[in-house]
């Protein structure tokens, strides 16, 4: 595995997404053994930093989550060696429904600490202050280690800064080749102050998967169109990225994007052609 340090917050480069396992917005049991096999296996592959949320399947992802990593895995792993993010939902956001909300998630995870707890997206009818104030109040705690934010532009981004003392370690945003928005500012907002930049749906749903563009540059690597999408995320600065995978085979390939790089030539192409 790769890593990225920000203030001194070591975080895997490639994490494993859970949007959609065990359902959408409401539980759906049917596959749970096949989402808790994919997660004890990329945990025994490498992959620790494991990203969910409570909103995932109305909490069920989380409960899989918990389930995988309590269970042994092929390479059994410590909690400590883990990095689990989890999210709040924006209609949690005053003070005791944040409390309140990573206690369910905790509960879920059958974990006493989450690595990283997120708000998941902004609510201009929230009290942001208060909201920074209930995730210091959760680090101070500990059953949180480190906050952040997702899908916040710069100016709410630098807004939820002014109310924290903890450090936003990372803005959770959608981000591919085939989605760019985050180069109008925000990545090099995050370069600046030291914060990761977590891209999801990184893959453009699957579409780059198919790309000609991506599959002809992969062939001087030897590389997968998925894998060098991911790879040219990765080799940006304060990037990192969580796609989803529910089978050893996609695992696997996703695997493929780390230990190598990319050509600066290449790098630049693949921007230019996207």
């Amino acid at each position: 595995m790769e890593f990225k340090t920000i203030s001194g917050i070591e975080i895997p480069v490639l994490g494993l997404g859970t949007w959609h396992m065990g359902g959408d917005m409401s539980p759906d049991y049917s596959e749970d053994e096949k989402y808790i096999r994919a997660i004890k296996y990329a945990i025994s592959k490498g992959i620790t930093h494991i990203d969910t949320a409570e909103i995932y399947s109305g909490g069920h992802a989380e409960e899989l989550v918990g389930e995988a990593i309590r269970q042994p895995a092929e390479k059994t792993h410590d909690r400590k060696e883990l990095f689990i993010t989890s999210k709040v939902w924006p209609s949690h956001l005053s003070y005791n429904k944040i409390l309140e909300a990573c206690e369910n998630s905790l509960r879920r995870l059958g974990t006493d600490y989450i690595d990283l707890y997120l708000i998941h997206w902004p609510n201009p009818l929230a009290s942001m202050k208060n909201a920074m104030a209930a995730m210091g109040e959760l680090v101070k705690n500990k059953k949180i280690r480190n906050i952040g934010v997702s899908n916040f532009s710069i100016r709410q981004l630098a807004n939820a800064q002014k109310y924290t003392k903890n450090k936003i370690i990372t803005n959770q945003v959608k981000y591919s080749l085939a989605s760019r928005n985050p180069e109008r500012g925000l990545l090099e907002y995050c370069q600046k102050e030291d914060i990761f930049l977590t891209a999801y749906t990184p893959l453009a749903k699957g579409t780059l998967k198919r790309s000609k563009i991506l599959e002809n540059v992969g062939k001087k690597y030897g590389k997968t169109p998925i894998q060098v999408a991911i790879r040219w995320l990765i080799e940006k600065p304060n990037v990192i990225t969580i796609p989803k995978a529910s089978s050893k085979e996609h695992i696997d390939e996703i695997l493929g994007s780390l230990g190598w790089k990319l050509k600066k030539v290449d790098q630049e192409y693949l921007s230019q052609q996207f």
